[in-house]
Protein backbone atom coordinates (compact mmCIF):
# COMPACT_ATOMS: atom_id res chain seq x y z
CA UNK A 1 0.00 0.00 0.00
CA UNK A 2 1.35 3.62 -1.25
CA UNK A 3 2.45 6.18 1.49
CA UNK A 4 -0.69 8.20 1.36
CA UNK A 5 -3.33 5.55 1.08
CA UNK A 6 -1.62 3.70 4.42
CA UNK A 7 -2.13 7.07 6.29
CA UNK A 8 -5.94 6.09 6.34
CA UNK A 9 -5.04 2.91 8.41
CA UNK A 10 -2.50 4.41 10.25
CA UNK A 11 -4.93 6.27 12.45
CA UNK A 12 -3.65 4.69 16.31
CA UNK A 13 -0.30 5.57 15.75
CA UNK A 14 -1.29 9.60 14.04
CA UNK A 15 -3.32 9.98 17.20
CA UNK A 16 -0.27 8.84 19.65
CA UNK A 17 1.71 11.01 17.63
CA UNK A 18 -0.43 14.21 17.83
CA UNK A 19 -1.50 13.59 21.35
CA UNK A 20 2.17 13.81 22.51
CA UNK A 21 2.92 16.85 20.59
CA UNK A 22 -0.19 18.50 21.78
CA UNK A 23 1.30 16.99 25.36
CA UNK A 24 4.55 18.52 25.08
CA UNK A 25 3.23 21.69 24.48
CA UNK A 26 0.70 22.11 27.13
CA UNK A 27 3.35 21.23 30.01
CA UNK A 28 5.34 24.66 28.67
CA UNK A 29 1.91 26.85 30.14
CA UNK A 30 2.28 24.37 33.50
CA UNK A 31 3.95 25.24 36.81
CA UNK A 32 6.26 22.66 37.70
CA UNK A 33 3.68 22.06 40.62
CA UNK A 34 0.57 21.34 38.31
CA UNK A 35 2.99 19.59 35.58
CA UNK A 36 1.05 15.86 36.64
CA UNK A 37 -2.01 17.59 34.63
CA UNK A 38 0.01 16.40 30.96
CA UNK A 39 -0.88 12.88 32.00
CA UNK A 40 -5.00 13.74 31.79
CA UNK A 41 -4.59 15.05 28.12
CA UNK A 42 -2.14 11.92 27.60
CA UNK A 43 -5.19 9.99 28.99
CA UNK A 44 -7.48 11.53 26.79
CA UNK A 45 -5.67 10.46 23.90
CA UNK A 46 -5.05 7.18 24.90
CA UNK A 47 -8.74 6.53 25.04
CA UNK A 48 -8.88 7.87 21.44
CA UNK A 49 -6.13 5.93 20.22
CA UNK A 50 -8.04 2.61 21.78
CA UNK A 51 -11.23 4.21 20.10
CA UNK A 52 -9.63 3.92 16.67
CA UNK A 53 -8.09 0.62 17.36
CA UNK A 54 -11.02 -0.86 18.18
CA UNK A 55 -13.50 0.90 14.76
CA UNK A 56 -11.05 -0.02 12.86
CA UNK A 57 -12.50 -3.64 11.49
CA UNK A 58 -10.05 -6.55 10.52
CA UNK A 59 -8.04 -4.81 7.98
CA UNK A 60 -5.42 -7.05 7.06
CA UNK A 61 -2.82 -5.36 5.05
CA UNK A 62 0.48 -3.43 5.32
CA UNK A 63 1.17 -0.59 5.04
CA UNK A 64 3.93 2.42 3.85
CA UNK A 65 5.68 0.12 1.03
CA UNK A 66 5.53 -3.26 3.44
CA UNK A 67 7.15 -1.74 6.31
CA UNK A 68 4.45 -2.22 8.68
CA UNK A 69 1.46 -4.63 9.04
CA UNK A 70 -2.03 -3.91 10.24
CA UNK A 71 -3.92 -6.53 11.37
CA UNK A 72 -5.83 -8.41 14.45
CA UNK A 73 -2.62 -9.98 15.86
CA UNK A 74 -0.77 -6.34 15.80
CA UNK A 75 -3.95 -4.60 17.31
CA UNK A 76 -3.94 -6.77 20.53
CA UNK A 77 -0.55 -6.11 21.61
CA UNK A 78 -1.50 -2.40 21.22
CA UNK A 79 -4.20 -2.64 23.30
CA UNK A 80 -2.46 -4.38 25.98
CA UNK A 81 0.34 -1.49 25.35
CA UNK A 82 -1.83 0.77 25.73
CA UNK A 83 -3.89 -0.50 29.25
CA UNK A 84 0.16 -1.06 30.29
CA UNK A 85 0.89 3.20 29.47
CA UNK A 86 -2.19 4.04 30.69
CA UNK A 87 -2.09 2.11 34.57
CA UNK A 88 1.43 3.09 34.57
CA UNK A 89 -0.04 7.25 34.22
CA UNK A 90 -2.40 6.51 37.10
CA UNK A 91 -0.10 4.76 39.15
CA UNK A 92 2.48 7.64 38.46
CA UNK A 93 -0.08 10.20 39.86
CA UNK A 94 0.52 8.89 43.33
CA UNK A 95 4.27 8.06 43.23
CA UNK A 96 6.13 9.80 45.63
CA UNK A 97 9.26 9.48 44.07
CA UNK A 98 8.30 12.12 41.40
CA UNK A 99 6.87 14.15 43.44
CA UNK A 100 9.90 16.53 43.38
CA UNK A 101 10.49 16.52 40.46
CA UNK A 102 8.76 18.43 36.80
CA UNK A 103 6.69 15.37 35.50
CA UNK A 104 5.00 16.65 32.46
CA UNK A 105 8.51 15.51 30.27
CA UNK A 106 7.73 11.84 31.90
CA UNK A 107 4.55 11.35 30.84
CA UNK A 108 5.36 12.27 27.21
CA UNK A 109 8.09 10.41 27.14
CA UNK A 110 6.21 7.12 27.91
CA UNK A 111 3.91 8.33 25.26
CA UNK A 112 6.47 8.07 22.86
CA UNK A 113 7.60 5.12 24.33
CA UNK A 114 4.58 3.80 23.55
CA UNK A 115 4.30 4.93 19.86
CA UNK A 116 7.81 3.04 19.49
CA UNK A 117 6.15 -0.69 20.94
CA UNK A 118 3.52 0.19 18.17
CA UNK A 119 5.71 0.02 15.76
CA UNK A 120 7.73 -2.75 17.39
CA UNK A 121 4.27 -4.61 17.16
CA UNK A 122 3.45 -4.24 13.63
CA UNK A 123 6.85 -4.01 11.73
CA UNK A 124 7.35 -6.56 9.26
CA UNK A 125 10.74 -4.97 7.46
CA UNK A 126 14.25 -5.27 9.62
CA UNK A 127 14.77 -1.19 8.93
CA UNK A 128 11.84 -0.18 10.82
CA UNK A 129 12.56 -3.28 13.04
CA UNK A 130 15.45 -1.29 14.06
CA UNK A 131 13.71 2.23 14.24
CA UNK A 132 11.34 0.87 16.70
CA UNK A 133 13.53 -0.84 18.81
CA UNK A 134 15.72 2.47 19.01
CA UNK A 135 12.60 4.85 19.73
CA UNK A 136 11.82 2.32 22.87
CA UNK A 137 15.42 1.86 24.04
CA UNK A 138 16.14 5.75 23.49
CA UNK A 139 12.89 6.59 25.93
CA UNK A 140 13.46 3.76 28.44
CA UNK A 141 17.15 5.41 28.86
CA UNK A 142 15.61 8.37 29.79
CA UNK A 143 13.09 7.21 32.31
CA UNK A 144 15.42 5.02 34.01
CA UNK A 145 17.35 8.03 34.88
CA UNK A 146 14.52 10.02 35.62
CA UNK A 147 15.18 10.43 39.14
CA UNK A 148 18.20 12.56 38.60
CA UNK A 149 18.63 13.03 42.57
CA UNK A 150 18.97 9.57 43.19
CA UNK A 151 22.35 7.72 42.62
CA UNK A 152 20.64 4.67 41.75
CA UNK A 153 18.70 6.11 39.04
CA UNK A 154 21.74 7.75 37.36
CA UNK A 155 23.48 4.33 37.58
CA UNK A 156 20.56 2.37 36.69
CA UNK A 157 20.29 4.64 33.38
CA UNK A 158 24.02 4.41 32.80
CA UNK A 159 24.21 0.99 32.76
CA UNK A 160 20.81 0.50 30.54
CA UNK A 161 22.59 2.82 27.47
CA UNK A 162 25.94 0.57 27.69
CA UNK A 163 24.23 -3.05 27.60
CA UNK A 164 21.41 -1.31 24.82
CA UNK A 165 24.14 0.18 22.88
CA UNK A 166 26.03 -3.04 22.86
CA UNK A 167 22.98 -5.21 22.50
CA UNK A 168 21.77 -2.59 19.18
CA UNK A 169 24.80 -2.54 17.71
CA UNK A 170 25.35 -6.55 17.75
CA UNK A 171 21.99 -6.85 16.63
CA UNK A 172 22.33 -4.21 13.77
CA UNK A 173 25.32 -6.07 12.53
CA UNK A 174 23.26 -9.63 12.32
CA UNK A 175 20.33 -7.53 10.22
CA UNK A 176 22.96 -6.06 7.99
CA UNK A 177 24.55 -9.71 7.58
CA UNK A 178 20.94 -10.81 6.75
CA UNK A 179 20.31 -8.13 4.03
CA UNK A 180 23.59 -8.72 2.36
CA UNK A 181 22.53 -12.30 1.94
CA UNK A 182 19.34 -11.43 0.68
CA UNK A 183 19.14 -8.27 -0.96
CA UNK A 184 16.23 -7.33 0.88
CA UNK A 185 14.98 -5.85 4.08
CA UNK A 186 11.47 -7.23 3.67
CA UNK A 187 10.52 -10.41 5.83
CA UNK A 188 8.66 -12.34 3.56
CA UNK A 189 11.17 -11.54 0.78
CA UNK A 190 13.99 -12.65 3.17
CA UNK A 191 12.40 -16.06 3.67
CA UNK A 192 11.88 -16.64 0.13
CA UNK A 193 15.46 -15.94 -0.30
CA UNK A 194 16.80 -18.00 2.91
CA UNK A 195 15.03 -20.88 1.37
CA UNK A 196 16.79 -20.09 -2.03
CA UNK A 197 20.59 -20.05 -0.41
CA UNK A 198 23.19 -22.64 -0.86
CA UNK A 199 25.49 -24.27 1.52
CA UNK A 200 28.28 -21.40 0.79
CA UNK A 201 26.04 -19.02 2.73
CA UNK A 202 25.40 -21.34 5.93
CA UNK A 203 28.03 -19.59 7.97
CA UNK A 204 27.03 -15.75 7.21
CA UNK A 205 23.03 -16.81 8.21
CA UNK A 206 23.79 -18.85 11.33
CA UNK A 207 26.03 -15.83 12.28
CA UNK A 208 23.21 -13.46 10.95
CA UNK A 209 20.62 -15.46 13.24
CA UNK A 210 22.79 -15.68 16.35
CA UNK A 211 23.39 -11.70 16.13
CA UNK A 212 19.86 -10.67 15.72
CA UNK A 213 18.16 -13.15 18.86
CA UNK A 214 20.75 -11.31 21.10
CA UNK A 215 19.38 -8.11 20.31
CA UNK A 216 15.73 -9.65 20.65
CA UNK A 217 16.71 -11.61 23.78
CA UNK A 218 17.53 -8.04 25.19
CA UNK A 219 14.63 -6.92 25.14
CA UNK A 220 12.66 -9.53 26.42
CA UNK A 221 15.14 -9.95 29.12
CA UNK A 222 15.82 -14.08 28.03
CA UNK A 223 19.22 -14.94 29.22
CA UNK A 224 22.19 -15.15 28.97
CA UNK A 225 21.37 -11.39 27.61
CA UNK A 226 19.08 -10.44 31.44
CA UNK A 227 21.93 -8.77 32.98
CA UNK A 228 20.76 -5.56 32.53
CA UNK A 229 17.61 -6.17 33.90
CA UNK A 230 18.17 -6.09 37.84
CA UNK A 231 19.95 -3.50 37.64
CA UNK A 232 18.48 -0.88 35.81
CA UNK A 233 15.05 -2.49 37.40
CA UNK A 234 16.20 -1.32 40.57
CA UNK A 235 17.81 1.97 39.85
CA UNK A 236 14.35 2.76 38.00
CA UNK A 237 11.50 4.67 39.27
CA UNK A 238 9.27 1.86 40.73
CA UNK A 239 6.52 2.96 38.29
CA UNK A 240 9.20 2.37 35.02
CA UNK A 241 10.04 -0.95 36.79
CA UNK A 242 6.77 -1.97 36.46
CA UNK A 243 5.96 -0.45 32.53
CA UNK A 244 9.59 -2.15 31.78
CA UNK A 245 8.41 -5.90 33.06
CA UNK A 246 5.14 -5.56 31.05
CA UNK A 247 4.95 -3.28 27.88
CA UNK A 248 8.21 -4.04 26.16
CA UNK A 249 8.47 -7.55 26.93
CA UNK A 250 4.87 -7.79 25.19
CA UNK A 251 6.15 -5.90 21.89
CA UNK A 252 9.38 -7.83 22.07
CA UNK A 253 7.49 -11.20 21.92
CA UNK A 254 5.26 -9.69 18.97
CA UNK A 255 8.06 -9.16 17.20
CA UNK A 256 9.89 -12.07 18.02
CA UNK A 257 6.83 -14.18 17.00
CA UNK A 258 6.58 -11.58 13.55
CA UNK A 259 10.45 -12.81 12.52
CA UNK A 260 10.41 -16.76 13.47
CA UNK A 261 7.17 -16.81 11.41
CA UNK A 262 7.35 -14.80 8.62
CA UNK A 263 11.40 -15.31 8.23
CA UNK A 264 12.66 -18.15 9.76
CA UNK A 265 9.43 -20.26 9.28
CA UNK A 266 8.13 -21.21 6.31
CA UNK A 267 5.33 -18.69 6.21
CA UNK A 268 2.45 -21.03 6.36
CA UNK A 269 0.74 -18.07 9.06
CA UNK A 270 -0.59 -19.53 12.37
CA UNK A 271 -1.10 -23.04 11.16
CA UNK A 272 1.71 -25.88 10.81
CA UNK A 273 5.07 -23.49 10.36
CA UNK A 274 8.44 -25.15 10.16
CA UNK A 275 11.64 -24.02 10.97
CA UNK A 276 14.00 -23.26 7.60
CA UNK A 277 17.42 -25.62 8.07
CA UNK A 278 19.72 -22.95 9.01
CA UNK A 279 22.81 -25.07 8.65
CA UNK A 280 21.07 -28.15 9.77
CA UNK A 281 20.80 -26.36 13.67
CA UNK A 282 17.59 -27.13 15.77
CA UNK A 283 16.98 -24.05 16.25
CA UNK A 284 13.24 -25.02 18.00
CA UNK A 285 15.44 -27.29 20.33
CA UNK A 286 17.64 -24.49 20.92
CA UNK A 287 15.32 -21.95 21.69
CA UNK A 288 13.93 -24.34 24.50
CA UNK A 289 16.88 -24.92 26.24
CA UNK A 290 17.07 -21.11 26.69
CA UNK A 291 13.92 -20.81 27.51
CA UNK A 292 14.18 -23.20 30.57
CA UNK A 293 17.57 -21.74 31.62
CA UNK A 294 15.70 -18.12 32.04
CA UNK A 295 13.08 -19.33 34.05
CA UNK A 296 15.34 -21.24 35.96
CA UNK A 297 17.89 -18.67 36.54
CA UNK A 298 15.38 -16.19 37.23
CA UNK A 299 13.89 -18.08 39.91
CA UNK A 300 16.95 -19.22 41.58
CA UNK A 301 18.13 -15.70 41.93
CA UNK A 302 15.41 -14.34 42.81
CA UNK A 303 15.43 -16.36 45.97
CA UNK A 304 18.36 -14.73 47.04
CA UNK A 305 17.04 -11.20 46.92
CA UNK A 306 16.06 -9.09 50.14
CA UNK A 307 14.22 -6.40 48.48
CA UNK A 308 10.75 -7.31 46.81
CA UNK A 309 11.12 -4.59 43.98
CA UNK A 310 14.67 -6.61 43.11
CA UNK A 311 12.55 -10.27 43.41
CA UNK A 312 10.24 -8.65 41.53
CA UNK A 313 13.25 -8.04 38.44
CA UNK A 314 14.43 -11.66 38.49
CA UNK A 315 10.67 -12.90 38.69
CA UNK A 316 10.15 -11.01 35.01
CA UNK A 317 12.77 -13.06 33.83
CA UNK A 318 11.37 -16.39 34.80
CA UNK A 319 8.22 -14.98 33.23
CA UNK A 320 9.74 -14.65 30.02
CA UNK A 321 10.91 -18.00 30.28
CA UNK A 322 7.81 -19.91 30.71
CA UNK A 323 6.48 -17.54 27.92
CA UNK A 324 9.85 -18.68 25.79
CA UNK A 325 8.29 -22.40 25.84
CA UNK A 326 5.88 -21.72 23.63
CA UNK A 327 8.23 -20.26 21.02
CA UNK A 328 9.90 -22.78 19.22
CA UNK A 329 6.43 -24.56 18.49
CA UNK A 330 5.54 -22.01 15.81
CA UNK A 331 1.67 -23.29 15.80
CA UNK A 332 -1.67 -21.70 16.62
CA UNK A 333 -1.44 -23.10 20.09
CA UNK A 334 1.64 -21.96 21.22
CA UNK A 335 1.27 -18.01 20.14
CA UNK A 336 -2.50 -18.55 21.90
CA UNK A 337 -0.57 -19.64 24.94
CA UNK A 338 1.74 -16.60 24.86
CA UNK A 339 -1.04 -14.30 23.84
CA UNK A 340 -3.22 -15.60 26.81
CA UNK A 341 -0.29 -15.29 29.55
CA UNK A 342 0.59 -11.89 28.08
CA UNK A 343 -3.01 -10.90 29.32
CA UNK A 344 -3.14 -13.02 32.54
CA UNK A 345 0.83 -11.54 33.55
CA UNK A 346 -0.62 -8.01 32.90
CA UNK A 347 -2.50 -7.52 35.65
CA UNK A 348 -0.76 -9.34 38.09
CA UNK A 349 2.83 -8.09 37.85
CA UNK A 350 1.59 -4.20 37.35
CA UNK A 351 -0.63 -4.86 40.40
CA UNK A 352 2.52 -5.99 42.24
CA UNK A 353 4.16 -3.51 41.25
CA UNK A 354 1.38 -0.86 42.82
CA UNK A 355 1.74 -2.27 46.06
CA UNK A 356 5.52 -2.22 46.26
CA UNK A 357 4.93 1.67 44.95
CA UNK A 358 2.64 2.18 48.00
CA UNK A 359 4.73 0.41 50.75
CA UNK A 360 7.50 2.65 49.34
CA UNK A 361 5.28 6.11 49.74
CA UNK A 362 4.19 5.09 53.08
CA UNK A 363 7.26 3.15 54.80
CA UNK A 364 9.99 4.76 52.57
CA UNK A 365 11.32 1.12 51.65
CA UNK A 366 10.66 -1.94 49.47
CA UNK A 367 12.38 -4.73 51.64
CA UNK A 368 10.49 -7.48 53.17
CA UNK A 369 10.89 -5.82 56.55
CA UNK A 370 8.77 -3.43 55.17
CA UNK A 371 5.75 -5.80 54.68
CA UNK A 372 6.00 -6.77 57.82
CA UNK A 373 1.79 -6.66 59.19
CA UNK A 374 1.43 -5.25 55.98
CA UNK A 375 -2.02 -7.33 55.90
CA UNK A 376 -2.89 -6.84 59.55
CA UNK A 377 -2.56 -3.00 59.57
CA UNK A 378 -3.91 -2.16 55.73
CA UNK A 379 -6.34 -5.83 54.80
CA UNK A 380 -7.20 -4.16 51.69
CA UNK A 381 -3.62 -3.95 50.52
CA UNK A 382 -2.08 -6.98 51.75
CA UNK A 383 -5.24 -9.16 50.53
CA UNK A 384 -4.46 -7.86 46.84
CA UNK A 385 -0.63 -8.47 47.26
CA UNK A 386 -1.52 -11.90 48.79
CA UNK A 387 -3.68 -12.31 45.37
CA UNK A 388 -1.30 -10.88 43.17
CA UNK A 389 1.80 -13.37 44.60
CA UNK A 390 -0.76 -16.44 44.33
CA UNK A 391 -1.31 -15.51 40.97
CA UNK A 392 2.43 -14.84 39.85
CA UNK A 393 3.15 -18.34 41.14
CA UNK A 394 0.38 -20.29 39.12
CA UNK A 395 -1.96 -21.39 41.63
CA UNK A 396 -5.91 -21.91 40.93
CA UNK A 397 -8.13 -19.95 40.51
CA UNK A 398 -6.22 -17.00 39.45
CA UNK A 399 -5.31 -15.58 36.10
CA UNK A 400 -1.71 -16.56 36.49
CA UNK A 401 -3.35 -20.56 36.31
CA UNK A 402 -4.95 -20.18 33.29
CA UNK A 403 -2.11 -18.38 31.84
CA UNK A 404 0.19 -21.14 32.73
CA UNK A 405 -2.54 -23.31 31.44
CA UNK A 406 -2.61 -22.21 27.96
CA UNK A 407 1.55 -22.60 27.80
CA UNK A 408 2.09 -26.29 29.28
CA UNK A 409 -1.04 -27.32 27.07
CA UNK A 410 0.94 -26.22 24.13
CA UNK A 411 3.95 -27.66 24.98
CA UNK A 412 2.94 -30.73 26.06
CA UNK A 413 0.88 -31.26 22.50
CA UNK A 414 3.73 -30.35 20.91
CA UNK A 415 4.99 -34.28 21.11
CA UNK A 416 7.25 -35.99 23.61
CA UNK A 417 10.63 -34.16 22.86
CA UNK A 418 8.93 -31.40 24.43
CA UNK A 419 7.93 -32.89 27.61
CA UNK A 420 11.10 -32.45 29.05
CA UNK A 421 10.96 -28.38 28.77
CA UNK A 422 7.18 -28.85 30.45
CA UNK A 423 8.77 -30.29 33.68
CA UNK A 424 11.44 -28.24 33.60
CA UNK A 425 8.77 -25.63 33.54
CA UNK A 426 6.73 -27.04 36.53
CA UNK A 427 10.12 -27.20 38.76
CA UNK A 428 10.57 -23.70 38.34
CA UNK A 429 6.84 -23.09 38.97
CA UNK A 430 7.30 -25.01 42.37
CA UNK A 431 10.38 -22.84 43.29
CA UNK A 432 8.61 -19.51 42.71
CA UNK A 433 5.98 -20.11 45.23
CA UNK A 434 8.94 -20.11 48.29
CA UNK A 435 9.79 -16.50 47.46
CA UNK A 436 6.54 -15.08 46.37
CA UNK A 437 4.83 -16.94 49.12
CA UNK A 438 7.46 -15.57 51.67
CA UNK A 439 5.97 -11.96 51.18
CA UNK A 440 2.69 -13.14 52.33
CA UNK A 441 4.55 -14.36 55.20
CA UNK A 442 5.79 -11.06 55.92
CA UNK A 443 2.90 -9.73 55.76
CA UNK A 444 0.87 -11.71 58.07
CA UNK A 445 3.52 -13.92 60.07
CA UNK A 446 6.32 -11.44 61.08
CA UNK A 447 6.08 -8.54 62.77
CA UNK A 448 3.38 -7.06 65.04
CA UNK A 449 -0.11 -7.74 64.91
CA UNK A 450 -1.74 -4.35 64.34
CA UNK A 451 -5.02 -3.47 66.33
CA UNK A 452 -5.61 -0.76 64.28
CA UNK A 453 -7.29 -0.89 60.63
CA UNK A 454 -6.00 1.83 57.75
CA UNK A 455 -7.47 2.29 54.28
CA UNK A 456 -5.34 4.07 51.44
CA UNK A 457 -5.84 7.77 51.75
CA UNK A 458 -6.63 8.04 48.14
CA UNK A 459 -9.78 7.01 46.25
CA UNK A 460 -7.73 6.45 43.02
CA UNK A 461 -5.11 4.26 45.00
CA UNK A 462 -8.36 2.15 46.02
CA UNK A 463 -9.50 1.43 42.37
CA UNK A 464 -6.75 1.16 41.11
CA UNK A 465 -5.50 -2.01 43.35
CA UNK A 466 -9.19 -3.03 42.61
CA UNK A 467 -8.92 -2.59 39.03
CA UNK A 468 -5.84 -4.69 38.90
CA UNK A 469 -6.89 -7.05 41.63
CA UNK A 470 -10.48 -8.24 40.16
CA UNK A 471 -9.46 -9.26 36.64
CA UNK A 472 -6.42 -11.37 38.37
CA UNK A 473 -9.23 -12.85 39.82
CA UNK A 474 -11.93 -13.34 38.13
CA UNK A 475 -9.83 -14.10 34.72
CA UNK A 476 -8.84 -17.46 37.13
CA UNK A 477 -12.20 -18.94 36.70
CA UNK A 478 -14.55 -16.85 34.06
CA UNK A 479 -12.07 -16.01 30.78
CA UNK A 480 -14.03 -16.93 28.02
CA UNK A 481 -13.97 -12.86 26.50
CA UNK A 482 -10.55 -12.93 26.82
CA UNK A 483 -10.43 -16.24 25.17
CA UNK A 484 -12.58 -15.30 22.44
CA UNK A 485 -10.61 -11.80 21.72
CA UNK A 486 -7.76 -13.72 21.88
CA UNK A 487 -8.73 -15.71 18.90
CA UNK A 488 -10.13 -13.49 16.91
CA UNK A 489 -6.43 -11.94 17.40
CA UNK A 490 -4.79 -14.61 15.53
CA UNK A 491 -5.20 -13.38 12.16
CA UNK A 492 -1.40 -12.33 11.16
CA UNK A 493 -0.32 -10.65 7.73
CA UNK A 494 0.90 -13.05 5.51
CA UNK A 495 2.95 -11.17 3.02
CA UNK A 496 -0.47 -12.01 0.45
Amino acid sequence: MSNLNSLAHFWPELILAVTVIVAIIADLFYRREDSYKVAWWLLGGLALTLFSIRIGGSLVSSLFMGTIAVDPFSEFFKVLILLSTTLVILMSLNSKELKEYRVGEYFSILAIMAFGLFLMASAIDILMVYIAIEIVSIMSFFLAGYLKKKPESNEASLKYVIYGAFSSGIMLYGLSILFGLTGTTKFFEMQAAIASLGPDSSLALLLATVFILVGFGYKISAVPFHFWTPDVYEGSPTTITAYLSVAPKAAGFAMLIRFFNQVLGDGSVMTSSTWLALNGIPWPQLIAVLAAATMTVGNLVAIQQNSVKRMLAYSSIAHAGYMMMALPLMSESGIYGIMMYLTMYLFMNLGAFYVVIYVEGTSGGESFEDFNGLGWKMPLVGGVMTLFMVALTGLPPTAGFIGKFYIFAAVIEAGSQYYWLAFVGVVNSVISLYYYIRVVKHMYLTGERSESVELPSSKLIIALLLFLAIPTFVFGWYFGPVANWISESLVIFNGM
